[in-house]
């Protein structure tokens, strides 16, 4: 009997330390699972942000003209510059076309001692892919500048046929920075087992086991990693698992003090398209100290038992031991519940803020256009207020000498000048607003009507002739008043801005109904669009008025927005000035 009871004895709190062993190591994985995601996510997210770059490059004429004439120095230098300015804003760290010999004939980086202009990087494999006509990236050290980053290369066609390859390199160094979790790793690795992103500054660059002889002259041939020696980690322990993870102590016999890392669960993740393989390491420190507390708990727990079996008088106190130990169990657990459930509503949050990002960029074109109109607005607030206090005083003195109708008439009059500017403030406080962007039926005279509201005063001021096309009956389109009065708004603001400068200055706005769609038309008299306006009308941060007097936003964001609705904006060619076409659904029709 006692030998079943001391074999019972040993068995439970071994049960209890695997199973404390078990659900950590899970919640560790989970845990890990969850973060190699996000990792591997933004940076794909990232990756793909820029592998967008070469490919718009094919639609450069100057490019063009570059590849198919060489010897053309005002086109090379056309395209230095728009490669410098377009590496800026992309914020990367070099574009470079290359033609199909290999060598470089334009780069970002021109005015530089170590410009790429005249290298030959057809030693390269994404240059060679791309030449190839099979776009791909490529993780590398930089042989100019020494510095590593990322660089995707695609072909640059015309009529089918190639002319060469623009290519784009981007530092993704960053990202590292945010990997950092305690004590767990977390590495990139290439399809060669080359480390070269990581949490742990002393593994990169080096390999997760020994390269070999025909690795190397591939990597020396390819100048991947240039004079990096690349030696290789000591795998200690290696141990694969059931669900594909593996457990593994990993000697550095390179870094100082030839550091090992204690027993590590580690997680991989592959990036597809580019044949690199995330790979988490969770420090299991943690699950073998919850398993050996369970271990000793079992034990105690038997123990208890055993001693309650025996020792009856000490019941009580040994039962507020237990509860004690119970309680403080079950507050731990609780506090890594209440961790849980803030992890997940911090990522819920993260998805709602996508939501709000394009309403926001809306309201920012919107007070950015009010912010444009505010002098105009000023005066037409300043007259009726110099009214109202001049008949505010003679309102005073009339009253004095007892001429009560003509204080009458002067309090009328302050009335009609107070809703006058009442109704400034309301439209100005209506188009502020922000909208709710669902779409229903919606008054074109009206939101026509309210527009007109917040320029009238500068199409006096500026001595605009105005004219409105419209029929009597009214007119319905399926969309957002707020934001369609908003892109009404800014037509007419950059039609009143374009005839800045000219002789004759006329603003015509017609409506007209066609079959299940409705068609609004701004036209100005001013100098009209240039052929390179007309190419880059709607692309952000593009605009031709001087420099300080505009974002170049306004136009993309009201574009944005008829798309929204279903419809179009777009310009028209006109005789004379500029002429914009908003077509829309018709209300009737839906």
């Amino acid at each position: 009997m006692w030998g079943l009871v001391l074999l019972a004895g040993l068995a439970l709190p071994y049960l209890a330390y695997w199973w404390a062993d078990s659900a950590t190591t899970e919640r560790l994985r989970e845990a890990g699972a969850q973060r190699l995601e996000v990792y591997a996510t933004s940076l794909e997210n990232l990756l793909d942000k820029y592998d967008l770059v070469p490919r718009m490059l094919e639609l450069d004429k100057d490019v063009v003209r570059l590849l198919e004439n060489p010897g053309d120095e005002d086109a090379r230098n056309s395209v230095n510059e728009y490669l410098e300015g377009l590496n800026k804003k992309a914020e990367s760290s070099n574009i470079y076309i290359v033609n199909l010999q290999g060598r470089t004939q334009a780069a970002s980086n021109w005015r530089q001692k170590d410009s790429f202009i005249g290298d030959d990087v057809n030693f390269r494999p994404y240059i060679r892919n791309a030449l190839r006509g099979r776009p791909g990236g490529f993780y590398g050290v930089g042989t100019t500048s020494l510095e590593p980053g990322y660089f995707y290369a695609h072909g640059i066609y015309k009529d089918g046929r190639m002319l060469g390859v623009a290519a784009i390199k981007v530092s993704i160094e960053n990202q590292q920075r945010s990997w950092t979790q305690g004590s767990d790793k977390v590495a990139l690795v290439d399809p060669n087992g080359v480390i070269f992103l990581s949490s742990d500054p002393e593994w990169k660059f080096k390999a997760l086991k020994p390269l070999s002889p025909s690795v190397r002259a591939e990597l020396e041939q390819t100048r991947q990693y240039f004079a990096q020696e690349l030696p290789a980690l000591t795998l200690k322990y290696d141990e694969a698992l059931a669900n594909g993870n593996r457990l593994l102590v990993i000697r550095d016999s390179n870094a100082a003090g030839a550091a090992t890392t204690p027993l590590m669960l580690a997680q991989t993740r592959s990036l597809t398209p580019r044949d690199w393989t995330f790979i988490y390491l969770s420090d299991l420190n943690a699950a073998r100290g919850n398993a050996s507390v369970a271990f000793l708990f079992a034990l105690l727990a038997y123990g208890f038992l055993v001693l309650l079996f025996l020792y009856w008088r000490q019941r009580l106190r040994a039962k507020e031991e237990l509860e004690r130990m119970v309680d403080e169990r079950t507050a731990s657990l609780a506090r890594m519940t209440q961790d849980l459930s803030k992890e997940v509503e911090v990522r819920r949050q993260a998805e709602q803020q996508l939501q709000i990002t394009q309403n926001e960029l809306f309201q920012a074109g919107k007070l950015a256009v009010l912010g444009q109109m505010s002098a105009s607005i000023t005066h037409e607030l300043n007259q009726p207020l110099t009214a109202l206090r001049t008949m505010s005083d003679n309102a005073v003195l009339l009253f004095e000498r007892g001429r009560m109708d003509d204080v009458r008439n002067n309090l009328k009059t302050i009335s009609q000048v107070v809703a006058r500017m009442g109704t400034i403030t309301g439209k100005l406080k209506s188009f502020a607003r922000k909208s709710n962007a669902e779409l229903g039926p919606v008054s074109i005279h009206t939101s026509i009507s309210n527009a007109l509201v917040l320029v009238e005063r500068r199409i006096q001021l500026d001595k605009v002739t105005f004219q409105l096309r419209i029929d009597q009956a009214d007119t319905y389109a399926l969309c957002d008043s707020n934001r369609l009065e908003q892109v009404l708004l800014n037509l007419m603001t950059n039609a009143l801005d374009s005839m800045a400068g000219s002789a004759v200055r006329e603003l015509v706005l017609e409506v007209s109904s066609q079959p299940g769609r409705v068609l609004i038309r701004v036209a100005d008299s001013g100098p009209g669009l240039s052929d390179e306006a007309r190419e880059r009308l709607f692309e952000p941060f593009y605009t031709s008025k001087p420099q300080g007097e505009g974002l170049g936003l306004g136009l993309a964001i009201s574009e944005q927005i008829i798309r929204d609705f279903g419809g179009s904006l777009r310009a028209e060619q006109a005789s004379a000035g500029a002429c914009f076409a908003i077509e829309l659904k018709s209300a009737q029709e839906t």
